[in-house]
């Protein structure tokens, strides 16, 4: 197929508009092949689902209303050490603040939310645009914005006090251009990082899983199927919606690793199903310029975690590889069978590193350090 074919086939929104809604930046090929089969599955599956029961989305915090530079309302929720917890005893001060990915939303950090809050004091947002938070304008759908948005909700919820900064996909960039933009801020306040199934630059050459001349036509026809996607809304989410098992099956796919549980796949499936395919549109072109190499070199003077599933399609493992090249000291932990939502997949290999990480930045920490910083 030649790049002008390919154009012109991306060009009908409602034919991949549920694809591109699923993945965010990825594309899908060949979606529509084991959809009946994955109907099968999921029917048997369904019966003996250990998470049937697990309140995805349902877990709530404390709400602080935050207003980003431009005006845009953030929704950011605080959970507190739980009194008389290993965190409440230290009066360190430590809050941990944690960035979601694209199309995504604080819900997608569930199992941290839930098994976590005695690390410290926890702080989840939604990014702009997406979740609770308000609509931004179109021209600050950037990962420089996210970055001052990060700045934020920072000084809103987190004035003072050490913190330890944890993102996964477009969350993790959102940390590297915060330290872009405040880099003597690693190494005071910041005392610990936490990237997971990131990218520091060169998503625009990940193959998502299909043959690499394929991959680079749909990369060059991306921004053209973006502009597209953002000015036929109604149309596209029209077949978005007809779209849904394909859908579906193209999210277990570029989400996970391993045979996860349905529940799982569906409140993924939902997250990525209720952002704005106008917001999908407009967060892609960021996505494949985003280059945030030169602001690694601030991690470097902080504890810094690198963590990616040996089969992450959307952000590949030497996008985590790269991004340790340049921050020295970085641990970079590679977990088997998972895929791109490594933090739901395997939660508890992650959660462990997370506590290891905090432990860590504690050890450094001295009763009341930086409280009034």
């Amino acid at each position: 197929m030649s790049s002008t074919d390919f154009s012109r086939a991306m060009s009908n929104p409602g034919r991949i508009a549920g694809v591109i809604g699923a993945l965010g930046a990825a594309a899908a090929v060949g979606a529509a092949v084991g959809v009946a089969a994955e109907r099968v599955l999921v029917r048997r599956s369904l019966r003996t689902d250990p998470e049937r029961d697990e309140p995805f989305g349902g877990l709530r915090g404390r709400v602080v209303p935050v207003t980003a530079s431009d005006g845009t309302h953030l929704h950011v929720e605080v959970e507190e050490p739980p009194p008389g917890s290993a965190a409440d005893r230290a009066d360190d001060g430590l809050t941990v603040v944690f960035c979601h990915g694209y199309a995504l939303e604080e819900d997608s950090w569930h199992y941290q939310r839930r098994d976590l809050r005695a690390l410290g004091r926890l702080v989840f947002w939604d990014q702009r645009s997406h979740g609770r938070s308000g609509r931004g304008p179109a021209e600050n759908a950037t990962i420089d914005q996210l970055g001052r948005d990060l700045e934020s909700v920072l000084e809103a919820v987190a004035p003072t006090g050490p913190l330890v900064l944890v993102g996964h996909s477009m969350g993790g960039m959102t940390v590297m251009s915060y330290a872009a933009h405040h880099p003597t801020v690693f190494g005071d306040r910041v005392r610990g990082v936490a990237l997971l199934a990131t990218s520091s630059g060169g998503l625009a050459d990940v193959p998502l899983g299909m043959p690499l001349p394929m991959a680079r036509i749909f990369h060059s026809a991306a921004p053209q199927v973006a502009g597209v996607l953002a000015r036929r809304k109604d149309l596209v989410e029209r077949g978005r919606r007809a779209g849904s098992d394909i859908a579906y099956l193209m999210t277990k796919v570029y989400s996970f690793g391993s045979n996860v549980p349905p529940s799982l796949t569906g409140f993924v499936h939902r997250m990525l199903s209720a952002t704005p395919i106008d917001v999908v549109a407009e967060f892609l072109p960021t996505l494949q310029t985003h280059d945030k190499r030169t602001a690694l070199e601030a991690l470097g003077r902080v504890d810094t975690l690198v963590i990616v599933g040996d089969s992450d399609m959307l952000t590949p493992s030497r996008h985590s590889d790269e991004i340790v090249r340049h921050v020295p000291g970085a641990e970079l932990v590679i977990i088997p069978d998972s895929g791109h939502m490594v933090m739901l997949e395997k939660y508890p290999e992650v959660n462990q590193h997370l506590r290891e990480l905090v432990g860590r930045v504690r050890k450094g920490l001295s009763p009341g350090t930086l409280e009034t910083a």
